[in-house]
């Protein structure tokens, strides 16, 4: 039989408010007496019930995290960080990977809904979920645009976006072509394109943007509808690994012949591919700031801003040197 919290108090010799005060760390409770109260649980092998718990104090200390995929690398690194720092506020984390899926994510807003936890973070792709609505819920998108009430962290995508065309152009590329995911997704990270194209137009320049969409043929289609290219500006590392991979297969020296720049810069990508010029998202700082707000949300607090934007960093390497 499991113990329960009156076998607790019998052999830490208090009584069973005591024991409750103790696990709920409420009221003055002297060092001695919760010393005596966590041994008798060591010995008894207890544990306290959580939903019970929850009930008592109106928290259940979940977070549930919603992003595309934990494959890549710029998510993996960020989850991380945030369950890490999760973890240092007392809270656990339930990650929900939606796989770009609007069935999946509505299916795993209502399983986090369910289970009651105390915020949400969230990276999905889908938009228009009704679901984000519920004024009680508070939710941190981290580049998403989930409702017009839902607050949004992300990097500074339009500086990003300026360094990386403004370097190849300086570089002495004039055929500069961008690679982006899908412009109807409507994220921060659309601004990538927007900076791209307005320097583009500054210098004189046309732009030309390329989408991609989980389809490899686009890589090659790029290369044979514009052979003159000479310069590259990824929305992502993986995009950028990607070119490099489809102009080595064709002969294409980089960066005697083609320069490229990618966007993102996490750990990973820096490890595998320390050649490639890119822009660094600050990861950290990213969840360091979706977490500082949804505490602030959990705690009823309001001074915080609906729109977050941290500075990105230029890390130039082999790709661009030459």
């Amino acid at each position: 039989m499991k113990p329960k919290i009156e076998d607790v108090a019998k052999v830490a010799g208090v009584s069973p408010t005591t024991v409750s005060r103790v696990l709920n760390n409420r009221g003055y409770i002297g060092e001695k007496t919760r010393e005596k109260v966590h041994k008798a649980m060591e010995q008894l092998n207890y544990y306290p019930n959580e939903v019970a718990r929850s009930l008592f104090i109106k928290k259940t200390f979940l977070i549930g995290l919603i992003f595309p995929t934990t494959s890549n690398p710029f998510y993996g690194q960020l989850i991380f960080h945030l369950e890490n720092l999760a973890s240092e506020l007392g809270y656990k984390v339930l990650l929900c990977n939606s796989q770009g899926r609007e069935d999946k994510e509505r299916s795993y807003l209502r399983m986090l809904q369910r289970n009651q936890v105390d915020g949400i973070i969230a990276g999905a792709h889908n938009k228009g979920i009704e679901e984000y609505e519920d004024p009680n819920l508070p939710v941190v998108g981290i580049d998403r645009y989930l409702s017009t009430k839902i607050p949004v962290v992300s990097s500074d995508n339009y500086q990003g976006g300026e360094k990386a065309t403004q370097l190849l152009i300086e570089k002495g590329c004039r055929s500069i072509v961008h690679i982006n995911g899908p412009i109807s997704l409507e994220t921060p990270a659309n601004m990538r394109r927007k900076a791209y194209e307005d320097v583009m137009e500054r210098n004189g320049l046309t732009p030309l943007t390329y989408e991609y969409e989980a389809n490899d043929s686009v890589f090659s289609l790029l290369f044979e509808e514009n052979p003159e290219v000479d310069g590259i500006f990824a929305s992502d590392d993986l995009i950028a690994a990607r070119v490099m991979q489809e102009a080595r297969n064709r002969g294409i020296d980089i960066p005697t012949k083609l320069k490229i720049v990618g966007y993102d810069g996490t750990e990973t990508t820096r490890l595998l591919l320390p050649e490639l010029t890119t822009i660094e998202q600050p990861v950290r700082e990213i969840a360091v700031k979706a977490l500082e707000i949804l505490m602030k949300q959990i705690n009823k607090e309001e001074d915080y801003e609906s729109a977050t934007i941290l500075p990105v960093k230029l890390i130039e390497s082999d790709t661009t040197r030459k």
